[in-house]
C-alpha cells in the first residue's frame, strides 16, 4: 500500500516581510543623476529583497 502525506512546513519571517517601498521623491524636477541615482537605490533594494525571499524559501524546503 502506498500513502501520500502532505506535509506543510512552516515558512519563515523573512518570506513574510515586505519589500521596501521606493523611496519617496521631491515635489520639484528632479536632474538626470538624481532619478538616475533614485532609480538605482530602488532596483538594488528589490533585488536584495528577492533574493532574500528566494534564500528564505530555499531554505524552508531543504529542513
Amino acid at each position: 500500500m502506498v500513502r501520500t502525506v502532505i506535509v506543510e512546513r512552516e515558512q519563515p519571517a523573512e518570506v513574510r516581510t515586505p519589500c521596501p517601498a521606493p523611496v519617496p521623491l521631491p515635489d520639484r524636477d528632479l536632474e538626470e543623476a538624481e532619478t538616475q541615482s533614485l532609480w538605482g537605490r530602488d532596483r538594488t533594494a528589490l533585488r536584495i529583497c528577492e533574493v532574500r525571499r528566494a534564500a528564505a524559501v530555499g531554505g524552508a524546503h531543504a529542513q
